[in-house]
């Protein structure tokens, strides 16, 4: 009953970090033993949500650590390409959808990928993701920054075909 319940929302948290869905199932299968392996730890203190899906975020850290995550000090792409911001978030919402949106977070490098997870859905600070993938802040905050215009870019040119193809 657990694992039904609670499958789906951690299958796509562990979507936001992995390329796909297989290496995505298979973070959220590592992750349910260890929650079932640990599940007398859980001390009731906060909410059981809250503590699997800690165990889900380091899971999926501890995957990308394995896989040997990349944090890129440049990226020649990105170099000389930064896209102004698009403005208010209620014109990104508008345009753009949100399936649109996840695949370009799922698009990311590694590196991008899970810093922007970290700080844009989890709310951590650039002092606790230095601490998590152990590099340093100024590393944390440039792989942030990287993030968004990556995502700026893939965005725009993802507009830009849609608005030339419909026409």
């Amino acid at each position: 009953m657990l694992y039904q319940h609670f499958a789906p929302p951690m299958l796509a948290l562990c979507m936001r970090y992995c390329r796909n869905r297989e290496e995505a199932e298979d973070v959220l299968q590592e992750g349910f033993i260890k929650i079932f392996q640990k599940i007398s730890t859980f001390r009731q203190s906060g909410s059981l949500e809250g503590w699997i899906r800690r165990i889900m975020i380091n899971q999926a850290i501890n995957h990308l650590k394995a896989k040997k995550m990349v944090f890129l000090d440049t990226d020649p792409q990105m170099l000389g390409n930064r896209i102004p911001d698009e403005g208010p978030a209620e014109q990104v919402e508008q345009l753009y959808k949100p399936e649109e949106v996840l695949e370009a977070i799922q698009a990311l490098p590694p590196g991008y990928k899970v810093v922007f997870n970290l700080y844009v859905f989890e709310g951590y600070s650039h002092r606790e993701i230095a601490e998590e993938l152990e590099i340093s802040e100024n590393t944390s905050k440039s792989q942030l920054s990287r993030a968004r215009n990556y995502l700026r870019k893939t965005l725009a040119e993802h507009r830009k075909k849609y608005m030339n193809t419909n026409r």
